[in-house]
């Protein structure tokens, strides 16, 4: 199983401890365009038009400053490193062991920086997002979607993708073929605040429950005991099924 989460723009960065190592991140198949988006966004962070190239408000400016030394800040394991409404609601410190070795397994997080990162990985705070048009680069998501569907394929191995991504970054890799028939969205009826708040409920509850769906009404019922779902078929192929999500 394959259970795809968005980043948070609000992060806790480390004050100290070993800097970023690439080669010692999940999916080393990423590797080149990591270090090329790496360096496009260090370079872009100290012009004096960063903040119009990132699309960012002034008071976002320490965080753009404190991109200009990725290569060298402290890195941060990811499971601690992104904050949120959908980061406490996932809670991770209060998982039982059993269930934080399955989100270290099936968790990925759809990074504009990184591409694809697992929750043991360490990896600096940064700010940038997959909506940015890099100079240097081009549109982050269709930079990563050129490499991301081989790895991200085989993460899926063969249960469902639930995709608890926002749009911003569902661009940047669609499950195809056989894995698109497992690829199910969660969505939130209301679309308020809630949802990201919903979404890392979910994740949590599967984590907890163990349970590998192999199907979109298979992980119906799973999410069926402690939410109210209701799934709908995909609009078309090759698109995801639609599971409709509440808490109790």
């Amino acid at each position: 199983m394959l259970i795809l989460l968005p980043p948070s723009e609000t992060k806790t960065p480390r004050t100290r401890g070993g800097s970023l190592d690439l080669t010692r991140l999940s999916f080393a198949e990423l590797s080149a365009t990591r270090d090329a988006v790496l360096d496009a966004l260090v370079e872009v962070s100290g012009r004096p038009d960063a903040l119009a190239q990132l699309g960012v408000s002034p008071g976002i400016a320490p965080e753009v400053e404190r991109n200009r030394s990725l290569r060298t800040a402290p890195a941060q394991v990811v499971g601690d490193l992104y904050t949120g409404v959908l980061y406490d609601a996932l809670d991770l410190p209060t998982l039982e062991p059993a269930a934080l070795r399955r989100a270290r397994r099936w968790f990925v997080v759809q990074s504009a920086l990184f591409g694809a990162l697992r929750l043991g990985d360490k990896v600096p705070a940064y700010r940038l997002s997959m909506g940015t048009n890099l100079p240097g680069v081009g549109p982050l998501a269709a930079s990563w979607r050129a490499v991301l569907d081989e790895p991200m394929t085989a993460a899926a191995g063969t249960g469902v993708v639930v995709d608890c991504r926002s749009s911003t970054y569902a661009a940047a890799w669609s499950p195809a073929g056989a894995v698109a028939q497992r690829w199910v969205r969660i969505s939130v009826p209301g679309a308020t605040h809630m949802a990201k708040h919903t979404r890392g409920l979910v994740a949590r509850h599967l984590a907890q429950t163990g349970a590998t769906p192999r199907t979109a009404a298979a992980l119906r019922d799973v999410l069926a005991t402690d939410f109210k779902a209701e799934l709908r078929e995909p609009s078309r192929p090759g698109t995801p099924w639609d599971l409709a999500v509440t808490a109790r």
